[in-house]
């Protein structure tokens, strides 16, 4: 279970990779991993544990002290929970027992897990499903040792295999050929026959090298948003990646926009381990994820009626709750909504249940940058369920809320990312949410003597018998803007006879 420090509940978690090691302090027990430090060093202990069975000596000298710091960091933080979990160089050198020996002599205290293959794909199918719980393919985690493969279906894991074809463990068995490493790489993936048999699915990417990967992709393109989570590619994108980056020698991926220098090395292997699963898997979209063993972990502690939430409303319900007015309004708005979005699908209805749990998250923000603010908060939010589209979606929903014109600069990304449709409803929408505050000054008691009604070519918003109290510029002008949005005309009635407003003609 996760413990208390204080009034804080921290747990942290340390992945010994044969790369490198991270450790990651989170905060809370809720849906969503909150991770409140993040440090990573790249020690490479399985450099030539191929051809020595040994962890590299001067990686686990570093690794001796990286790890004291680790300890030291996680107490300080008040995390009475810490724990290592070693992968694939550790289980496999001889030497790996006397070096987790060591650990335990400098971490007293502390579980050390030496994670099986079959343990180490459980924990990252874990962590993809984390954030995509109905997740259906094939998961692949790469690391300096090992790639983990893992079949998805409904949101469940199934099939695993570990390989031998980490990025650092290819390498050496390649003796830096890429052409033995297509050839081996190849033949490794050919002993998994369930890889080919589920033609047309994603292929979800967890692993460093790949994260990598996805940043020269982005930069090369443009692309607008620079969160590598949920980052989508299709196949023959990525074929063109991986073909380009698998052959390339190091000075020209020193030339790459967006090549981190650390993974320089890896990169090649990489992209010839993605390539060779392009072909076995028959993917037809590759999808990255942050979330891994780290984030198996956390999931694995917490209740499993908090596992069972959908991800996306727990971290709109969260970010609402700290930053709205009354807790509830966001139900008072849904149903308010609700007939102006006949016939929606299940998954256009989640989200707008998510627009109206964030449709006061300006509340405290100052009014000149309100919307600009309030944009930014929830394109950039780290909740792990929204895919790119989603996050513009719900970040132009609250500009508009705020009155920004969609015409402005900072909207430039969410106007990239949203097709027709998906920008036209967040107009509607956040028209919609801007027109209940102004009725209802955010309270669901004045809300309740309101309602939006679309009838033939109209759209009526009813007030109340005494609804004249409601009635003002802003709300005719609030209102006019979302007829004009949908393409309806206006009308407003109070007491069920036409209020002695002037609507302006539509545009």
């Amino acid at each position: 279970m996760i413990y208390h420090a204080g009034t804080t509940v921290r747990s942290a978690v340390v992945d010994l990779g044969s790369n490198s090691v991270r450790l990651v302090v989170f905060e809370g027990t809720g849906r969503n991993p909150a991770a409140i430090f993040n440090e990573r060093a790249v020690l490479r202990l399985g450099r030539g544990l191929q051809t020595t069975g040994r962890l590299n000596e001067e990686g686990v000298a570093a690794a001796l002290t990286v790890m004291h710091r680790y300890n030291a960091i996680a107490r300080a933080m008040g995390c009475e929970v810490l724990e290592v979990l070693a992968t694939a160089a550790v289980r496999d050198a001889s030497n790996g027992p006397a070096f987790v020996a060591g650990l335990r002599e400098r971490m007293p205290g502390v579980v050390i897990k030496i994670l099986s293959g079959e343990e180490e794909a459980a924990f990252s199918a874990a962590g993809v499903l984390c954030g995509i719980p109905q997740a259906g393919g094939i998961l692949a985690d790469i690391g300096g040792g090992s790639l983990e493969v893992v079949r998805l279906a409904d949101g469940r894991p199934g099939q695993a295999q570990t390989l031998p074809l980490g990025v650092i463990r290819l390498a050496d068995r390649a003796e830096g050929d890429p052409v033995r490493a297509r050839a081996l790489a190849e033949a490794d993936l050919a002993t998994v026959p369930w890889l080919f048999q589920y033609p047309g699915r994603d292929l979800y990417l967890v692993g460093g090298a790949w994260r990598a990967l996805a940043r020269i992709h982005m930069a090369q393109t443009g692309y607008p948003l620079a969160i590598v989570h949920h980052y989508t590619i299709g196949r023959d994108d990525a074929r063109d990646m991986t073909g380009i980056i698998g052959s390339a020698n190091r000075r020209m991926l020193e030339r790459l926009p967006g090549a981190p220098r650390r993974r320089l090395d890896d990169l090649p292997y990489a992209a010839i381990v993605l390539r060779r699963l392009l072909r076995a898997t028959g993917a037809r979209r590759v999808v990255f994820s942050a979330n891994g063993i780290r984030e198996g972990w956390y999931m694995s502690r917490i209740s499993p009626e908090t596992a069972a939430q959908d991800p996306l409303l727990a971290a709109c319900r969260e970010l609402g709750e700290r930053t709205g007015r009354d807790p509830d309004m966001p139900a008072a708005l849904l149903d308010w909504t609700a007939d102006l979005f006949a016939n929606e699908t299940p998954d256009a209805a989640r989200m707008r249940k998510a627009a109206c749990m964030l449709s006061d998250v300006g509340a405290h923000d100052h009014p000149e940058y309100r919307a600009e603010q309030s944009f930014y908060r929830v394109l950039r939010q780290p909740g792990v369920a929204l895919d790119h589209a989603g996050r513009a979606f719900l970040a132009m929903m609250i500009a508009v809320r705020y009155e920004a014109d969609p015409a402005s600069a900072f909207l430039t990304t969410a106007r990239g990312l949203l097709d027709e449709p998906m920008f036209a409803r967040a107009q509607i929408l956040g028209n919609a949410l801007r027109l209940a505050y102004t009725l209802s000054a955010g309270t669901p008691d004045l809300l309740r003597g309101t309602s939006l009604i679309q009838s033939g070519p109209k759209l009526r918003l009813a007030l109340s018998k005494n609804g004249a109290a409601f009635l003002g510029e802003g709300v005719t002008r609030r209102m006019e803007r979302l007829a004009l949005a949908m393409g309806l005309q206006p009308e407003i009635t109070t007491g069920g006879v036409p209020a002695a407003v002037a609507m302006a003609p539509m545009e």
